[in-house]
């Protein structure tokens, strides 16, 4: 008898559900903080006498400390039980959180952001794993839809929460209101998820390849990070560090593949279903995420939302991904996963070029329709692939799976922010030199100024419209490149073999 039929028979059926939300609500609590402190940055700086360069490694730190712990979840699980990891991550980023809120300096915050990234790290693949094994096969479909929708709200309401505390409250609120909801979810885990804990497994520290690790992680983060503020590979730092990662990376795969004990176990890449999967995810998440964080910056720098409306907009995803939820854990047993995700990768492209045909007049709501609409099709993609994933390995390789799942997610959410805040900005300075070669200034200059603008007025309004209309032009390029980027990955799906148990997750059972 599996421990997780150990745990089916211990739960009771009424009981499964309150286990499955605890376990979904410390994913969202995660999820969360990766977008609530986004628009606080200024408000931070400001109250700690910082610059908002300085401020910005508050979400730098965590996504840094987050990044290079994901991997580690497998490892961690097997050394100390799945459920006392979740506990154990759950305490500490309940601990850290409000310290956070308790900084009285920069160097505090950020330190403990770290804390707050580490334990994180593990809450996420941890929860996906331990909800697989609180519901029965026929039901987990349906625990994979409770996760997939913090992953998907959690982006959506931070920029709404965290301006909201921010603006009525203070800073330190975005961090203290974790720590009622680790409380919470920490008492309830401790009690329901007791009977599904796995065995510990006395296995030696891999300590060369967590340093590889640290290492080669660390640097591409760093370089993901400052990498526009410093002209990218034109500057020798960004050369040394990339040089840097690129050898730890080569070096850290040829001691995990031959290691006894890895420390990230990258043999369970050689499952053909995981690895297309992880390949496709990254795609498609990082084509969606790329929108998701240009798009408020436009609306908000050019088009007068405040930080709240922008949070509105955004939000209309998550609304529409609840609203489909149930159609696709009710299509995925009768249905290929794989024609799912395609079809749900193709909806989000189509949806992708009818944003091209936005303009600076664009209102709220013709803004934040298409939002809506592509929200139809989130769910299609998330709940089908995650399930495809974890239903390619074998038992024992769950929590290790899980755990490069998530990392190709953040490690795709880090490069989505800075390539394309990168070309957003490289293709906006090229179209607002076309704008202004094809301009006729003097003669536009005298249609201003007869409006009764003074000269440098109508120079300033000018320069302005030409500004605004190029921002909005290379936004356009950005929808149409990661369009054609779904579409890729739409087709890349069907490199994956077809599961041998459709629409559900036998993981563990």
């Amino acid at each position: 008898m599996t421990a997780a039929t150990q745990g089916l028979k211990g739960i009771p059926p009424s009981l499964r559900l309150i286990a499955g939300l605890a376990l979904a609500f410390a994913n969202f609590m995660v999820i969360l903080d990766l977008t609530i402190a986004n628009v606080s940055i200024p408000h931070i700086a400001a109250s700690l006498g910082v610059s908002l360069e300085q401020g910005a490694w508050v979400i730098t730190s965590y996504a840094i400390a987050e990044a290079i712990c994901v991997p580690l979840t497998g490892w961690i699980a097997l050394r100390f039980g799945s459920v006392r990891t979740f506990l154990f991550s759950m305490v500490g980023f309940g601990v850290f959180s409000m310290l956070c809120g308790l900084s009285v300096s920069i160097e505090m915050l950020v330190l403990c952001r770290i804390g707050q990234g580490i334990f994180g790290a593990f809450l996420m693949p941890m929860s996906q794993t331990l909800l697989l094994r609180v519901f029965p096969p026929e039901q987990q479909n349906l625990a994979m839809g409770m996760w997939a929708m913090t992953l998907l709200l959690g982006p959506a309401l931070g920029p709404i929460i965290g301006g909201w505390l921010t603006d009525n409250w203070s800073w330190h609120w975005i961090f203290l209101i974790n720590v009622p909801i680790a409380v919470i979810a920490t008492i309830g885990s401790a009690f329901l998820l007791r009977p599904i804990e796995t065995d510990r497994q006395i296995i030696p520290i891999d300590y060369v390849g967590l340093i590889l690790l640290v290492i080669w992680v660390g640097c591409l983060q760093i370089i993901l990070d400052i990498g526009r503020n410093h002209d990218w590979f034109s500057d020798p730092l960004i050369v040394a560090l990339a040089i840097t990662s690129a050898i730890a990376f080569l070096i850290f795969v040829i001691w995990e593949l031959t290691e006894d004990n890895p420390m990230v176990d990258l043999r369970v890449l050689r499952h053909r279903g995981l690895s297309v999967s992880l390949v496709v995810l990254s795609i498609s998440f990082g084509g969606y995420f790329a929108g998701f964080v240009i798009v408020p910056q436009w609306q908000q720098a050019w088009l007068g939302f405040t930080a709240t409306q922008a949070g509105y907009s955004s939000s209309f995803t998550a609304i529409a991904a609840l609203l489909t939820a149930p159609i696709v854990v009710f299509l995925m047993p009768r249905f290929d996963p794989r024609l799912l995700i395609s079809a749900g990768i193709v909806w989000l492209a189509v949806i992708g070029l009818t944003r091209t045909l936005w303009t600076t007049d664009s209102d709220f709501w013709t803004l934040s329709s298409p939002q809506f609409v592509m929200g139809l099709g989130m769910t299609f993609l998330m709940l089908p692939i995650m399930t495809l994933t974890l239903n390619t390995v074998e038992k024992h390789e769950v929590a290790s799976a899980a755990g490069l799942q998530s990392f190709m997610r953040t490690i795709a959410t880090a490069f989505a922010t800075s390539i394309s805040l990168t070309y957003w900005g490289d293709t906006q300075r090229a179209t607002r030199n076309d704008i202004v070669a094809v301009l006729e200034p003097s003669a536009a200059d005298s249609a201003i100024s007869g409006l009764g603008f003074s000269p440098e007025a109508a120079l300033q309004l000018l320069s302005n419209m030409v500004e605004q209309e190029a921002t909005t032009l290379s936004l356009i390029h950005v929808f149409w490149t990661t369009s054609v980027m779904l579409f890729i990955a739409a087709a890349l799906i069907w490199l994956a073999p077809r599961p041998k148990r459709e629409g559900g997750v036998s993981i563990g059972h």
